[in-house]
């Protein structure tokens, strides 16, 4: 009996990234995304209220970017890559 193992890689980025203690998640201005798209994105995968979805909205068109969530690596990957699908420019730092 034979068993198969998947293996990852990872890039040193994301290593160094996994060992922060924190990471944030980074929603970034664009001239794509509506604010209603961005306010119901935010309240359907990070589960703000509808006011502070806009006030998350409003700083990013105002300020260009606002930290919409921080923790593990893992975590905050997950969610840029569902935002991502969305639509919306995330990033980790």
């Amino acid at each position: 009996m034979s068993v198969e193992v998947e293996q990852e890689t990872f890039t040193l980025e994301e290593i160094l990234a996994a060992t922060k203690g924190s990471n944030k998640l980074i929603l970034w201005n664009d001239d794509i995304n509506t604010f209603d798209h961005v306010i119901h994105c935010l309240m359907h995968y990070l589960q703000y209220d509808e006011e502070e979805a806009a006030r998350i909205a409003w700083t990013v068109h105002t300020k260009g970017k606002c930290i919409i969530l921080e923790g593990s690596y893992t975590e905050v990957e997950v969610y840029r890559k569902i935002l991502k699908t969305e639509g919306l420019s995330v990033s980790v730092e």
